[in-house]
């Protein structure tokens, strides 16, 4: 009779190749973009203009299509939300407090926010919860999803906002950023999703296609826009910052996570492996994107993204023999 221990290699070993598979893709857009810049096959304003398609298009239709399909009873979760929000959140105001200190501006200092807290859950982290834990863990997936695309991103927006305004009047300043925010199409679109969501709208098939095909393009283009920027840029800059960003983003966060699952808040054990898994996973486009769309500094994102993504194959698979 086998042992719980070989058990657990047994099926840790059956996830290797699948997580492999997961995270491949991930390095082929990025390699993808990365050529092509090389090659001079894509220009110097390539990534720039392709990550305006993910943000004025892409990415809207998909936080759109995510919270019309999702039942707003689905998210009545509160301990889940409690656990994942808050290992994100400190991770996010800790290291945006300390980029702060070190006299980074707001606008930067909460990109790096997202850089050490947002993590890809929706390109790695559907699948892989799939795979790990069954049909089971979608629904926690997709809750941390949404967390992560629509709240934590939207907090990041407004802060970008704020730090970006030149105003010395506070009424001016509020709503100046009221204005940009009213007119950010990464808002609007999950909003306008809740909306049709809870008064029980349908979206016409003919939409719905639309939708799902620009909401498809989201993550690839986002992927390719990335290794395009590398390709330009060449050597990776501030490798001490992005390893600080790596370390908080697959180490304190899921340790974090772990602590108030299994201990403060108690989950039942599947949503507390599932909230663990979810908040390894390495730092997705978002950062990068916002980097981009707002005309910041990207070296430090794209390489956190980066090498991340290589660790977390490390980092990840390591959660999984203790989750499973």
């Amino acid at each position: 009779m086998p042992s719980p221990v070989s058990s657990s290699l047994a099926a840790l070993s059956a996830l290797l190749g699948p997580l492999v598979t997961i995270i491949l893709p991930v390095f082929g857009l990025i390699f993808a973009g990365y050529a092509c810049r090389k090659l001079n096959k894509l220009g110097p304003a390539a990534a720039s203009e392709l990550n305006r398609f993910v943000v004025y298009l892409a990415l809207p239709a998909l936080l759109f299509d995510t919270m019309a399909r999702t039942p707003l009873r689905m998210l009545d979760q509160p301990a889940f939300i409690a656990v994942f929000g808050i290992g994100s959140a400190v991770v996010f105001v800790l290291t945006l407090a300390v980029r702060l200190m070190q006299s980074r501006p707001l606008a930067d200092a909460s990109i790096d926010g997202l850089n050490a807290g947002y993590p890809n859950t929706g390109f790695v982290g559907l699948p892989l919860c799939l795979l790990a834990f069954g049909n089971a863990s979608l629904a926690p997936a997709v809750i941390a999803t949404i967390m992560t695309v629509c709240v934590m991103f939207g907090v990041a927006i407004v802060l970008i906002e704020l730090g970006l305004q030149t105003e010395s009047r506070l009424s001016a300043t509020l709503w100046r950023v009221a204005k940009s925010l009213g007119k950010n199409p990464l808002l609007i679109a999950p909003v306008a999703g809740a909306l049709m969501s809870g008064a029980g709208i349908a979206v016409p098939k003919g939409g719905e296609a639309l939708i799902k095909l620009l909401g498809g393009a989201a993550s690839p283009c986002a992927l390719v826009a990335l290794g395009l920027f590398l390709g330009a840029k060449g050597e990776a800059r501030n490798a001490r910052t992005t390893s600080a960003l790596v370390a908080l983003k697959l180490l304190a966060q899921p340790l974090l996570t772990w602590w108030l699952a299994f201990h403060l808040f108690a989950l039942p054990p599947l949503w507390a492996k599932t909230a663990v898994i979810l908040s390894a996973l390495p730092t997705g486009t978002g950062p990068f994107m916002l980097a981009e769309f707002y005309r910041r500094d990207g070296s430090v994102t794209s390489s956190t993204i980066l090498f991340s993504t290589v660790l977390s194959l490390v980092t990840v698979t390591v959660c999984l023999g203790l989750m499973l």
